[in-house]
């Protein structure tokens, strides 16, 4: 009688283990070239780690906008939530990387980037005074008015964190944004 074969019972081996690692690790140093060369050769471009980050959250939150270009464009979902529900867009907008935010939107993320407690990524620019980014948002359709579970806009969390700056600006749209019918 033959022994059985428990390699599929046992998980993946160390090996695979640590080329998963060092996978994760080029997408955190933005390593554009290699991220092609090893989607190219059968990389599933939608690879999470333990945190479920993927390669797109991990390149998006260290600020390597051509990363992320690279893993899109091997048709990795924008929109991918870690396990703490945290989008790419979030991240960063978070870290106060606009460049990564115009290639998310470019192809196709979605503008506010919702966490499961209702926070955007408009919402997140405003609470760190990220002016730029508030506007960037904005102009591409990010709605001033959300609010999160607790009922929170980007104002109310810019006035909050004490961010004098997008405050102002969220104000300015606020007051822009046309009002509904029967207001």
């Amino acid at each position: 009688m033959q022994e059985p074969d428990n390699r599929t019972t046992q998980g993946p081996d160390e090996d695979m283990i640590a080329f998963a690692s060092e996978v994760f690790d080029v997408a955190r140093r933005g390593d554009a070239v290699m991220l092609d060369a090893l989607l190219s050769k059968g990389l599933p471009p939608n690879l999470r780690n333990d945190h479920g980050d993927t390669l797109v959250m991990l390149a998006s939150y260290h600020g390597h906008a051509d990363a992320v270009r690279v893993l899109l464009e091997h048709k990795a979902d924008p929109d991918l939530r870690n396990d703490r529900g945290q989008t790419p867009i979030a991240g960063a907008a978070f870290k106060g990387y606009l460049p990564v935010i115009e290639v998310l939107l470019a192809h196709g993320a979605d503008v506010e980037g919702a966490s499961p407690d209702g926070r955007t990524a408009l919402m997140i620019a405003a609470m760190f005074n990220r002016v730029e980014l508030v506007e960037y948002l904005i102009a591409h359709g990010a709605d001033p008015g959300a609010r999160d579970a607790n009922g929170f806009s980007a104002r109310d969390a810019a006035e909050k964190m004490g961010a004098p700056d997008t405050v102002a600006r969220l104000a300015a749209a606020t007051e822009a944004r046309p009002k509904p019918l029967g207001d």
